[in-house]
């Protein structure tokens, strides 16, 4: 077995995938990390085997972990990686931050960061998708990132390096975003406080956001996000294509596509990761077969579908 660094956080071994994601499913992953500060974090990498893998993990919001579990070192930031500070028109965020508290330390500020409050999930992910609705992405306000590398080495990144797009960036895999500089207009508090509060009735009213679900299951095929907007157009929305091709509701297994918005996949209490994955590939395979269009994966799967080791 490779002999992993000395650390001073927490390393665990064989430890259950499924309590760490929002669809609480997937098996164990060989190790998970989560380091006592920054320089813990670049030791442990610097001195970790280059072939041994590693993913950063957020708090799972956008993951299906398949059953059999992942055979890397999964790195999940928690205290220390959290700070937010805002000022000057600049909001500063560790990866582990959660939207949603970034986009009301933003607006007792005076900053305009309200597209986050609805998006499931913390800073890093965020970036490492470019993560957007109403209109507005991560792309549209990404100052700079700062970055461990798979070797150690804490490195700034500029927004325009990041090549971020619909859903993407080009982020190297292994790469463990710590933190985050937004730029964000000035507004008033109150009223930045109220804009939210109008996003989240929204977004409860038209998503299963009681269920457990993992955010939009696939990308829009129109190739952007919903902006909210009264005119916005719905034709080439995934969840609009589903419920054309009559999947609105459709099971397998513990799997369902939600009946309140056939984009959201759900764990209605006992699905394994193969129903949800299964339920999604038919619901692929049958939207192509109605319309011709192909939908893409929004929400990451990763992991082996049978543990090969167990035993």
């Amino acid at each position: 077995m490779t002999r992993l660094p000395d650390v001073r956080g927490r390393l665990t071994p064989d430890k259950p995938l499924s309590d760490m994601t929002w669809l609480r499913v997937g098996g164990p992953a060989d190790w998970v990390f989560q380091p006592a500060d920054l320089a813990d974090l670049q030791t442990f990498l610097r001195h970790l085997p280059g072939d041994v893998p590693v993913f950063p993990m957020g708090v799972g919001s956008n993951l299906i972990v398949r059953d059999g579990g992942l055979r890397a070192v999964v790195i999940r930031l928690g205290r220390g990686f959290n700070t937010i500070e805002a000022k000057g028109g600049r909001v500063t965020a560790g990866a582990a931050a959660l939207d949603g508290h970034v986009a009301r330390r933003a607006a007792d500020a005076g900053l305009d960061l309200t597209f986050l409050r609805t998006i499931p999930g913390a800073v890093g992910g965020a970036v490492r998708m470019n993560a957007g609705c109403y209109g507005s992405y991560v792309a549209d306000h990404l100052v700079e990132v700062r970055v461990v590398t798979r070797d150690g080495d804490l490195v700034t990144v500029p927004s325009a390096d990041l090549a971020l797009t619909y859903r993407s960036s080009d982020l190297p895999a292994g790469w463990v975003i710590v933190e985050a500089v937004f730029a964000a207009g000035a507004g008033d508090p109150a009223a930045l406080h109220a804009k939210m509060e109008e996003q989240l009735a929204k977004r409860d009213a038209t998503q299963p956001t009681k269920d457990r679900t993992a955010g939009s299951t696939f990308r829009n095929p129109a190739g952007f996000s919903s902006t909210g907007a009264a005119d916005d157009v719905h034709d080439l929305k995934a969840w609009k294509v589903i419920a054309d091709a009559g999947l609105r509701g459709a099971t397998h297994g513990g799997a369902q596509m939600s009946p309140k918005h056939p984009n959201f996949l759900v764990n209605t209490g006992d699905a394994t990761a193969a129903d949800l994955e299964g339920l999604g590939e038919e619901v692929r395979k049958r939207v192509f077969q109605h319309s011709g269009i192909e939908l893409q994966w929004e929400i990451k799967r990763i992991g082996d579908p049978v543990r090969s080791d167990a035993g």
